[in-house]
């Protein structure tokens, strides 16, 4: 009843997930993954740099045209005035006898020099009075752009000075506020200022990439450190930063890496302590079946023989029933020493201490090969040596054992590789290959797998299984500290 409730409240459910996920809140959640949660530190301190610089930018600009629109007003202003005064003084200087003429048709060539504003001269009928000997103006420059000039050009002043000479008005002198060249100096001031800001930013911004890069360095190992401590690397060790933060979190990442190799070491003394008296125990419960009731059946089994010889020559209707009775009981002595032999088996290979590991494994796989014609055996075990201790030996052939099993029984392969190197001074590698349809999909492996696997994480190796659609690979890493040779482990097996 709760899993049928359970799997209805998720059905309820399921729909509202699925709607959610179309809602503008997850498409804000989905980009600020994208824009901030999936960057790394040293990006988001560049991302928030960036920012507030260019909000500086745009602070800076606004204050930039607003400075620059207000200082132009003076100054076009003050250009006006003062254009305003040297009109004046011109009047005067006709009022004074100058030609009026020659006065109108020179003007606009004396005020060439003052800035900002456009002298014009039109005669008593209002006809433009212009001297073609002019020379141009010295303040002309490249225009600034349309919309710059739009944001800080003052608005456009006219002033109009009559030139009256005995009460009668001669001409006109027509005085204009220009600001473009004002405003293209503004211009060019601040496209230099903006490049020189540019310019700094960026170095800037290339300066802190790099500082972060060796600031964030300590983060990044860490990383790769808690990843070793993940794949039980307890041997990883930081190199202490100088930043002192850093240097704390290093030391108390190395203190508990040291701390957990420790207990590493502790508990691999204490696995493998545990595998030797197992082992021990069984050696000797099995030379206790093998020297005392092995030899009793054997005895019982003769004896049974005996009285079944002696009721021969007994009455027939008793040698009869005595030689049932005694049938009855080889049969059972013969169970028994087969279940003896089996049970001994399990517990310790007889021949494990006695024979070449090589030859052992070689042995376990050409029975098999034996009982299962249709099945492909391949064994590669050459480069072993011949002893490698009790308790090593003793998990190699298990693993075999146990993986030519699964294999043969589960795997329907048609196929199977059994192949060890000995790399000397490091470690013993075994490979158990075969070809059949592998673990299902969730699977989770059985006793015997989880029994190797203990075995040879005991021993501190390492134990992996690789399956798929071609098959299985069983693959074993035990460290080979220890080389015996057979003799020599007769002798301490003794």
């Amino acid at each position: 009843m709760l899993g049928q409730r359970n799997g209805i409240e998720d059905t309820i459910r399921a729909p509202d997930t699925r709607a959610a996920a179309g809602t503008p809140a997850s498409w804000r959640a989905r980009a600020l993954d994208a824009l901030w949660f999936g960057r790394s530190v040293r990006a988001q301190l560049l991302i928030v740099f960036i920012l507030v610089d260019g909000i500086a930018a745009l602070v800076a600009g606004g204050v930039t045209i607003f400075k620059a629109s207000t200082s132009t007003r003076i100054e076009i202003a003050a250009s006006m005035r003062l254009a305003e005064l040297m009109v004046g003084e011109a009047v005067q200087l006709v009022q004074q006898g100058i030609p009026a003429e020659q006065l109108l048709r020179t003007l606009p060539v004396q005020l060439r020099s003052v800035r900002h504003v456009r002298i014009g001269v039109r005669d008593a009928e209002g006809h433009p009075i212009s001297d073609r000997t002019a020379p141009p103006r010295i303040d002309d420059r490249p225009p600034a752009p349309r919309w710059f000039a739009a944001l800080i050009g003052p608005r456009v002043e006219r002033y109009d000075v009559p030139v009256a000479v005995a009460g009668r008005t001669i001409g006109t002198v027509e005085i204009v506020a220009e600001p473009r060249d004002e405003i293209a100096e503004v211009w060019e001031n601040t496209v230099a200022l903006a490049a020189i800001a540019g310019a700094t930013s960026l170095a800037t911004i290339a300066i802190l990439y790099l500082v972060l890069g060796r600031v964030l360095d300590p983060l990044t190992a860490l990383g790769k450190g808690l990843e070793a401590l993940e794949h039980r690397d307890y041997r990883m060790r930081l190199a202490r930063p100088k930043v002192l933060e850093f240097a704390a979190i290093t030391d108390r990442f190395n203190a508990l890496a040291g701390a957990l190799e420790a207990a590493r070491a502790e508990n691999l003394a204490l696995s493998r302590r545990l595998l030797t008296a197992q082992d021990d125990e069984r050696r000797r419960t099995a030379l206790e079946l093998h020297d005392e009731v092995g030899p009793s059946l054997f005895g019982l089994k003769a004896s049974t023989a005996s009285i079944a010889k002696i009721a021969a020559s007994l009455p027939e209707y008793a040698a009869t029933a005595i030689a049932g009775r005694t049938g009855e009981l080889t049969g059972i002595i013969e169970h028994l020493q087969s279940l003896n032999r089996r049970i001994l088996n399990r517990l310790r290979p007889m021949a494990l201490g006695h024979v070449p590991l090589p030859e052992l494994l070689s042995e376990l796989v050409r029975e098999c090969a034996g009982s299962h014609s249709a099945i492909a055996f391949t064994c590669d075990i050459e480069g072993l040596a011949p002893s490698y201790g009790d308790t090593v030996d003793l998990t190699l052939y298990r693993c075999v054992q146990e993986s030519l099993t699964n294999a043969i029984r589960h795997a329907g392969a048609s196929a199977v590789t059994v192949t060890a190197r000995d790399e000397v001074g490091a470690r013993v590698e075994l490979t158990i290959r075969d070809n059949g349809h592998g673990f299902p999909a969730g699977s989770t492996p059985g006793f015997g797998l989880r029994g190797m696997q203990e075995r040879v994480q005991a021993l501190g190796g390492a134990f992996a299984i690789e399956t798929g659609a071609d098959g299985t690979a069983i693959r074993i890493a035990i460290a080979a500290t220890e080389r015996a040779s057979v003799d020599g482990a007769d002798r301490a097996n003794t």
